[in-house]
């Protein structure tokens, strides 16, 4: 009943080394749950595609298996997710969970919600390691809690992406058969995934938005002080979203989401340099690098979402 940590000499050397494993396991959590949000995304739109004789070409694209990228994808999406500050991971959470209302208030369900779906990768990634910074923080054996979380994170991940795999080579023959339980049930229920996803992240971003609010505010240490940042902060989020709401009516395709990324990152940018450090400046150039490699990687499944 020992914490990693506890079985080694109190070293200051040590004590950096667990605090970078314990980022690379909150990372590692983080890029699993957004490795199993593209997985079920992946077997919900093949789904729709076998269903619609014109979305051949749609259904084959999908249906490329790169094995070697999505391990890669995991990989350098856990390094940026370990590498950036629990500050700016939280700005990145607040400011997607407000553009996501902004959008369902004024899109309503529809065809829009999956893109938002894959919109959300990064940020799901930043809430995920901000609510485990928040919820084990002073925990006595919290590398052994993100050990056990990453492990079963692994798996939920490991489990999605085969399911995924079965789907896209073997739905169509046993979906025909009736021999397979899990196409049977697909067959049946998987028009409810995106329901499914919409309460997971939901849940997630609740918790995660309460565990960014709490870890902005733990830096300052007087009311004025928080005013000074929470104001400008505000008026940054509430113009960004304006601005992209108006791009959105105007436009739609990939420039349109590079735009928006390039447009979001920079605004948070100009406020670092004005009520930030200059570690949260780097950390901001990590999260636009995170966002890119988010959407370059689920560009097929964002022209999927498009066409639809």
């Amino acid at each position: 009943m020992f914490s990693l940590g506890s079985w080694f000499p109190a070293l200051p050397g040590l004590a950096w080394g667990w605090a970078l494993l314990d980022a690379l396991l909150q990372g590692l959590v983080g890029a699993c749950a957004v490795s199993v949000l593209c997985s079920l995304l992946k077997v919900y739109l093949y789904i729709q595609c076998v269903n619609n004789p014109e979305r051949q070409a749609e259904k084959e694209a999908i249906a490329a298996q790169r094995p070697l990228l999505e391990l890669l994808h995991v990989l350098v999406l856990t390094g940026v997710l370990a590498l950036v500050g629990s500050r700016v991971a939280a700005l990145v959470v607040l400011e997607f969970s407000l553009r996501a209302v902004s959008t369902i208030l004024s899109l309503g369900k529809g065809a829009h919600s999956s893109q938002l779906y894959l919109l959300c990768q990064y940020s799901l990634g930043c809430g995920v390691s901000c609510g485990l910074s928040f919820l084990l923080e002073g925990a006595p054996h919290r590398s052994w809690n993100l050990v056990l979380a990453a492990g079963l994170a692994g798996l939920l991940a490991l489990h999605a992406r085969r399911l995924a795999r079965h789907v896209c080579t073997l739905y169509e023959l046993h979906s025909r058969a009736r021999y397979c339980g899990v196409c049977i049930l697909l067959l049946a229920a998987g028009h409810g995934i995106p329901r499914l996803l919409r309460n997971a992240l939901a849940l997630t971003f609740a918790v995660a938005d309460l565990a960014a609010v709490e870890l902005i505010n733990r830096d300052f240490l007087s009311t004025g002080e928080a005013v000074r940042f929470w104001t400008p902060l505000t008026i940054c989020y509430t113009l960004l979203v304006v601005y992209m709401q108006e791009e959105s009516r105007q436009s739609t395709g990939r420039g349109l989401v590079f735009r928006t990324v390039v447009v979001r990152m920079g605004g948070l940018f100009i406020l670092l340099l004005t009520v930030g450090r200059w570690t949260d400046i780097l950390h901001v150039f990590l999260s636009l690098l995170g966002e890119l490699w988010c959407l370059l990687r689920s560009g097929v499944l964002l022209e999927s979402c498009w066409r639809q």
